[in-house]
């Protein structure tokens, strides 16, 4: 079965270009870390392929490497595809392809990564996909960026202002799993996993556990740029009208809280994590399960 965009995906990122514009990009040194665990840094001419590469932010990164990689950057939504597209990145390919049906050969690209991406598709057909896709002991790569405002609840944010950010987010329950619920690690977890029902009949298909590392960001903002920054999450660009009127008054509201400490340019520092996991494919068939 292939898998199908979510309303929130096909209608959250419709403005691919106001998500281009305001979604951040990644730290080159996290880069640089990820793609050496993934074993293709300095490496010339790797084959990677960008699942679910959005408007490209990862994608242009991989570009400008001296490895001169070859990029398969691979995106259902049209909108994303097009402004990708419009990038004109010499060494990347644009694709039309989910997640558990990607338009690549078998066991021909080295390495796999999702940038801010994973959890919209963290299924056992998509892992089995990448698995396919993947050489023998080839690698699979996962980065976030994760604000205070968007992080798990268990993460203390570093400023009021950003707590009560927080609390605006996790009062949308839409039922699709995001980073910050920490749903997308049960796909690789149950893979060693049993009952006395369910019995696992191969090998996991990626070795455990997770390699992972993160680093803190400081990102200094204007109110109106963490607006924009904080409306192109997709469960708060869905809405509309009075209900997304009222959202932006409460992060005004709590950016312009009286102690809320700005520079002398009037922006804010945005607090957040880069996360960054890695995992390598491991040779088999894909995992059955028998009862």
């Amino acid at each position: 079965m292939v898998l199908q965009l979510s309303f929130q995906a096909s209608h959250g990122f419709r403005n691919a270009s106001s998500y281009d514009t305001h979604r951040p990009s990644y730290p080159l040194e996290v880069v640089d870390d990820l793609l050496a665990h993934l074993q293709v840094k300095d490496v010339p001419n790797a084959r990677i392929v960008d699942l679910g590469a959005g408007t490209g932010k990862f994608t242009e990164l991989l570009a400008a490497r001296d490895e001169n990689y070859h990029v398969v950057a691979v995106e259902p939504h049209e909108e994303m595809r097009k402004a990708l597209s419009a990038k004109g990145l010499s060494t990347v390919d644009v694709l039309d392809g989910y997640a558990n049906s990607m338009p690549v050969e078998s066991q021909s690209v080295d390495a796999v990564v999702a940038a801010q991406a994973f959890h919209w598709f963290a299924t056992d057909d998509a892992l089995e996909e990448i698995h396919r896709i993947l050489i023998p002991g080839g690698n699979f790569g996962m980065v976030w960026n994760v604000e205070d405002y968007n992080a798990p609840e268990s993460w203390e944010p570093t400023t009021k202002w950003e707590a009560t950010m927080k609390e605006i987010m996790w009062s949308y329950h839409d039922q699709r799993p995001r980073f910050r619920h920490d749903l997308w690690r049960n796909v690789f977890d149950k893979q060693v996993s049993s009952t006395p029902f369910t019995i696992q009949a191969a090998d996991p298909l990626f070795s455990l556990p997770l390699g992972e590392d993160s680093t803190k960001f400081i990102h200094w903002l204007h109110p109106d740029a963490i607006w924009e920054r904080f409306r192109s999450l997709s469960q708060i660009s869905v809405l509309e009208g009075d209900e997304l009127a009222g959202v932006r008054d409460k992060a005004f509201t709590a950016m312009g809280a009286p102690y809320v400490e700005a520079n002398e340019r009037g922006e804010l520092p945005l607090h957040g994590h880069v996360v960054y996991t890695w995992t390598s494919a491991v040779p088999g068939a894909p995992i059955k399960e028998g009862g």
